[in-house]
């Protein structure tokens, strides 16, 4: 059997660099909890799910802005050596390139603050976009910018509603795929069932759960895994849910490949650096069967 064509994707989102202080547990508001460990990392959801599909398989491009300063090369530099398009990556001068705070505890579980920089200055206008089948988008950059992209593209659209923010309803009309976590799920309630696509519920360690309306379309189970650092999870499984819907796979198997696909990422440090291939999702779902 030859092999399907490559899928052409396009993400619209953010580029950060993230400074990972790993600590024995998390502060309680107003505590200082010290010994942490601090590492760099690139990361922002963007660049994390332009490369996660570049990984699995797609050929990826990334519309994004980073800040003409000393940390854009090093947040792009995994995206650069993936081979992910970065032509449409554009350096603004007298702007900071984005910039995450996270904190990981030795359970895998973080906190994350997010100062965005240049991520917050991205504007689609007059930029001519390459063809493409897949749209992922999420919310580090200008709704704005999302709405106008959205109305113009005709492929399969997928949005990340992440970080939870209010958002127009005709985006979340126009998304083929929204995926959110509970967190998101509970803040946009009803309003994300406003849509004829696929809403996915992320649960962690519990999997996640796929509806149309009302109903119940897919569930699954995340494979165990040890959890070194959840970081990238939840953009690891918005890739590959959009990458596998978009090969026409039924529902269900999709969404056990993106749950194998995300569980995997929580298995190393950082984001970027954890995200897997193709052929690690594919013998982790070989030795869980």
């Amino acid at each position: 059997m030859s092999a399907p064509p490559t899928l052409r994707i396009i993400v619209v989102g953010s580029v950060n660099l993230d400074l990972v202080a790993n600590v024995s547990r998390l502060p309680a508001p107003g505590e200082t909890v010290s010994g942490a460990r601090l590492r760099r990392f690139p990361g922002g959801k963007g660049a994390n799910q332009a490369l996660a599909a570049q990984r699995l398989g797609a050929s990826v491009s990334l519309v994004a802005c980073v800040g003409d300063d000393e940390y854009a090369e090093e947040a792009l530099e995994l995206l650069r050596s993936g081979e992910v398009d970065l032509f449409h990556c554009i350096r603004l001068p007298d702007v900071a390139t984005g910039i995450a705070m996270i904190s990981v505890a030795s359970n895998g579980e973080n906190q994350i603050v997010v100062a965005p920089g240049a991520n917050r200055e991205l504007n689609l206008a007059g930029l001519t976009l390459p063809s493409a089948d897949v749209l992922i988008c999420q919310l580090e950059v200008p709704v704005n910018a999302l709405r106008e992209i959205a109305r113009n593209f005709d492929g399969l659209f997928c949005i990340n509603l992440a970080p939870a923010c209010d958002v127009p309803k005709e985006l979340i009309e126009r998304a083929d795929l929204i995926v959110v976590n509970e967190t998101e799920a509970a803040y946009y309630g009803a309003s994300i069932d406003d849509t004829d696509g696929i809403v996915v519920t992320t649960m962690g360690a519990q999997g996640a759960i796929a509806k149309k309306g009302s109903e119940v379309v897919a569930q699954s189970n995340s494979p165990v895994v040890n959890v070194v650092d959840t970081t990238g999870a939840g953009d690891t499984f918005t890739a590959a849910f959009a990458l596998c819907i978009a090969r026409k796979m039924p529902v269900q198997e999709a969404l056990d490949f993106a749950c194998a696909a995300g569980a995997l990422a929580t298995t190393k440090q950082g984001a970027q650096t954890s995200l897997p291939f193709l052929h690690d999702v594919e013998d982790c779902r070989n030795q869980s069967r």
